[in-house]
């Protein structure tokens, strides 16, 4: 006898989307530098880096290192507190060292690393657009084409998150703390700027961000930020505009 109520949806449903995903490209083989390293990224930036998924790119290294150190250096991102994810892919050596780890290669990411000093490690967190989160942003109208402006007309709430995808983002209301408005271009926020604010998330180095009331918490364009635990006072509540000049992110009031 046949069942009259047999479910034919799938169990599952597997899909390719993008991912935020920070890389670590290690610049010298130095396991304690790379601890320290990572310790005081966290220290300076836990929003943006705690349980934060990480590739790991071995490729500007000179030889690759074996199993041990690299399941060493997994140890370590894990015990910073972020989650390694799998390795970056480069070579075939490169690849051979991944299925015998047992582990996912990435495509290589287009990052904008920071340049500063000789540090061991460097991280960009804008290496692909960043996941949609559980609480999105209103649906954009029918027929907005990919790089128009995305307006948004309500507060962005603690939790929730609006991306642009391939344009400018324009929020008419505040971004409560706790958080975070992204935009592949400009972001531009007609009043309080309290979470954290990520323009030219896909590289854009000219991408800009403009707010009329400036207590955010974290600002980035480009891969490159900054964290604020105490606001400058003469930044704190004021017009800013925040932008890239070479590799430094510097911000300004308007006005």
């Amino acid at each position: 006898m046949v069942e009259s109520s047999r479910n034919l949806e799938p169990a599952a449903e597997l899909k390719f989307g993008q991912v935020g995903i920070a890389n670590l490209r290690l610049k010298r083989f130095d396991a304690e530098a790379m601890s320290a390293e990572l310790a005081l990224r966290l220290k300076s930036a836990p929003q943006l880096f705690l349980r934060t998924p990480v590739v790991l790119d071995l490729s500007h290294l000179p030889g690759l290192p074996g199993e041990n150190e690299v399941r060493d250096l997994f140890a370590r991102i894990r015990a910073a507190g972020m989650l390694p994810v799998g390795l970056s892919y480069g070579t075939s050596e490169n690849e051979a060292l991944a299925r015998s780890l047992d582990l996912p290669l990435f495509a290589k990411f287009r990052a904008a690393f920071e340049r500063a000093g000789e540090p061991a490690v460097e991280v960009s967190t804008a290496a692909q657009a960043p996941a949609e989160t559980s609480t999105r942003s209103t649906p954009p109208p029918p027929g907005r084409n990919e790089g128009q402006t995305l307006h948004h007309d309500n507060p962005v709430r603690s939790g929730q998150q609006v991306y642009a995808r391939g344009g400018d983002l324009v929020l008419t209301k505040l971004v409560a703390n706790g958080a975070e408005v992204i935009a592949d271009g400009s972001i531009h926020v007609y009043g309080a700027l309290r979470g954290r604010a990520l323009a030219g998330a896909q590289g854009n180095t000219s991408a800009r961000i403009y707010c009329q009331e400036f207590h955010a918490e974290l600002v980035s364009i480009a891969g490159q930020y900054r964290v604020f635990e105490d606001l400058p006072p003469d930044l704190r509540g004021k017009p800013v505009q925040a932008w890239l000049e070479g590799e430094k992110l510097l911000l300004a009031r308007l006005g």
